[in-house]
């Protein structure tokens, strides 16, 4: 009688598990967003400045308002809500907060932290995912405050390049301790974006440079990429991050597009490859959401060639696996309830809706 019993309520539950799991998954990524926006504005942005905060946390404990690091985020998940609704805008306000961020000492750029509220450090990384998606915007909307924004970041990040190691990018101005591959990464998309918006071919050299010399310092045996080199020690940090290697499959399918030569495009599906294997395991990506949707830019970039489905399946299980396990009560996605986090859902969400045609 018993086994009965649990029998019927095993079977009860699964019913209702996959109820459940049939229900998030039809919910409409454009729903997911619409969802993410409204709680970004109720617990993430500080109305009376047009700033951001970096978690729901009411205690801000390091800060009053966020790190420019989670606007990299947010800019780049505007963009993508532009692209899928045409007319609509997104990037303005964020772009406003952005502003906040800026620092004209020479080089001027954008530093780390609000500049009203005190002066702070740059970092090359924090300036090349802005103007990626300030260059993605730009070429959009051929609006020319997004190519000089970008062209002001260039300038910045090649203040960043010596000889020390063979070349390379530093990670942050004024630290000359590491080169990563997370500042060297985007310096080669930044630099190609630029050539292909003004057909300018010092930014191809200089693409290509600091392509050929992440290649020879920091790819792994498998074909990922290590963090970083020590400065000067020449000692490798041997940690593997999704958006390393999204940042170098991307950079390859550029290449490829601009020059047609193959092996760009074999490194590239090699890189895929590699980085499948390696990063999907027990059914899910790591857990940091930001880094997993400069992956899938790279994912993205080359579906969009090869059209072979298997780079981007494991994503939107994912994505799936994400809505249906890892929201709160609020529908706030995460465990830190983090500004970058709902940012990068939503460019992740924007980008497949694109990809599905919603």
């Amino acid at each position: 009688m018993m086994k009965v019993f649990y029998g019927s309520c095993f079977s009860v539950l699964m019913v209702i598990f996959i109820a459940l799991n049939l229900q998030a998954q039809s919910i409409p990524y454009k729903e997911r967003i619409k969802t993410l926006n409204r709680n970004i504005d109720l617990y993430l942005k500080d109305n009376k400045t047009g700033l951001y905060f970096e978690t729901t946390d009411s205690v801000q404990k390091e800060n009053k308002h966020s790190w420019l690091w989670p606007l990299c985020a947010l800019i780049q998940a505007a963009n993508e809500q532009e692209a899928l609704e045409p007319g609509k805008t997104y990037m303005a306000p964020v772009v406003k907060a952005i502003d906040q961020y800026y620092n004209s000492k020479q080089p001027p750029a954008y530093q780390d932290y609000v500049t009203s509220e005190r002066l702070s450090g740059k970092f090359y990384d924090d300036n090349q995912w802005i103007a990626i998606a300030y260059l993605d915007a730009y070429k959009r909307t051929k609006k020319t405050k997004y190519l000089e924004a970008s062209k002001m970041i260039y300038q910045f990040m090649m203040k960043g390049l010596d000889t020390v190691a063979g070349g390379g990018l530093y990670w942050k101005e004024g630290e000359l301790n590491t080169k990563n591959t997370c500042s060297n990464g985007p310096g080669i998309l930044v630099a190609l974006e630029l050539f292909k918006a003004t057909k300018d071919k010092q930014y191809l050299t200089a693409a290509l440079d600091i392509y050929k010399w992440t290649y020879s310092k920091l790819e792994s045996p498998e074909g990922l990429f290590y963090d970083a080199i020590k400065i000067p020690s020449g000692k490798i940090d041997k940690a593997l991050y999704t958006y390393n290697a999204g940042s170098m499959l991307q950079s390859n399918v550029l290449l490829y597009s601009i020059t047609g030569e193959q092996q760009y495009l074999l490194k590239a599906q090699r890189l895929a490859a590699a980085s499948r294997a390696h990063f999907y395991k027990n059914e899910r990506l790591p857990g940091h959401y930001w880094f997993n949707a400069v992956m899938l830019r790279g994912y993205l970039a080359l579906y969009a060639i090869d059209k072979n489905s298997s780079w981007i399946d494991f994503f939107i299980k994912d994505a799936e696996r994400v809505w249906r396990d890892e929201r709160d009560g609020k529908d706030i996605v995460g465990k830190q309830k983090s500004l970058i986090d709902q940012a990068a859902m939503i460019e992740t969400y924007a980008r497949l809706a694109q990809l599905k045609g919603e």
